[in-house]
């Protein structure tokens, strides 16, 4: 269960600093605009160079703090235990792609979340005597966005009718899916955020020869060989740092997307766009699950 934080707390991997807390927070950088990683060209025999595009380098977060807690060094020591153990655990130090939840509520926002990796914490015990430690933390998040503090998720169903419903007056003949052609069923997701999130999808059988469609930018992932037996799943997770297709026992099922599936490029861009899929079921109890975090260029 998260942490309830109140203005200006931070939650390291379920450690509270900041406001109200023994661990003071004196001074913090790098939860400002990332650091850019340009690939700019000097334009050979003329002045200047070619402006490549920027990319954003992984966010370095340094906090300048102090833990106070007067006349009582015991407790000094056992809060940089806690944040060394919060932050040393193995499950993520030694396994690549895995790091903790930084989280962070300022005024007038909502809670939002980094997953960072530790990279220094740095305590001074010279005062520990009088419970006074300085305290120099480190961490880096190898995606620089920041994301909501909870999943949003929508499940879709596979329609059945070809256009989604009847419009009045109906007039004979009416034509509904054979089972030759694939269904589809058009569905919504809102990104409440202000950068490109990025979903993780989740399909479940019975269904062959699926399609998942971002409406707005025509994107899709194909997976046209693909058969799922009733209630087996896939799951397309298009998240920086992941970008894996993998089966509900663990094994890899990347094989199955085309070769224009593009799982770098599937992203949801601020505000609500249209889901579309589709595939072949004849029992019409497939679904497609959408699972994202709404995303943002700033605290």
């Amino acid at each position: 269960m998260p942490l309830d934080l109140t203005d200006w707390q931070i939650d390291v991997g379920g450690v509270l600093i900041g406001a109200g807390t023994p661990v003071q927070l004196i001074e913090t950088t790098g939860l400002g605009r990332p650091s850019v990683r340009d690939n700019d060209v000097d334009q050979p025999s003329m002045d200047g160079s070619f402006a490549g595009p920027d990319y954003w380098a992984a966010r370095q977060i340094q906090f300048d703090a102090a833990i106070r807690i007067a006349g009582n060094p015991a407790a000094c020591y056992d809060m940089v235990a806690q944040l060394q153990a919060a932050t040393d655990h193995t499950a993520v130090r030694l396994i690549g792609g895995q790091g903790l939840t930084m989280r962070i509520l300022r005024p007038g926002s909502p809670v939002k979340s980094l997953t960072v990796r530790a990279r220094k914490i740095d305590p001074e015990y010279k005062q520990a005597i009088h419970g006074y430690v300085p305290l120099d933390m480190e961490f880096v998040a190898h995606d620089p966005t920041f994301y909501a503090d909870s999943d949003s998720t929508t499940d879709i169903p596979l329609g059945w009718l070809t256009g989604g419903g009847f419009a009045a007056p109906v007039v004979a003949p009416i034509y509904v899916q054979s089972g030759v052609t694939a269904a589809d069923r058009p569905g919504w997701v809102t990104n409440q955020g202000d950068a490109d999130a990025w979903p993780i999808i989740r399909i479940t059988g019975p269904a062959s020869n699926v399609s998942v469609i971002h409406v707005p930018t025509g994107r899709t992932l194909a997976l046209p060989t693909l058969t799922l037996a009733a209630g087996r799943w896939i799951e397309i997770d298009t998240r920086p740092g992941y970008r894996t297709v993998t089966w509900d026992n663990g094994g890899n099922a990347s094989t199955y997307l085309s070769p224009a599936s593009r799982i770098d490029l599937f992203s949801l861009p601020p505000g609500t766009s249209e889901m579309r899929w589709t595939a072949f079921d004849s029992t019409n109890t497939a679904r497609l699950r959408l699972t994202w975090r709404d995303a943002y260029i700033a605290l």
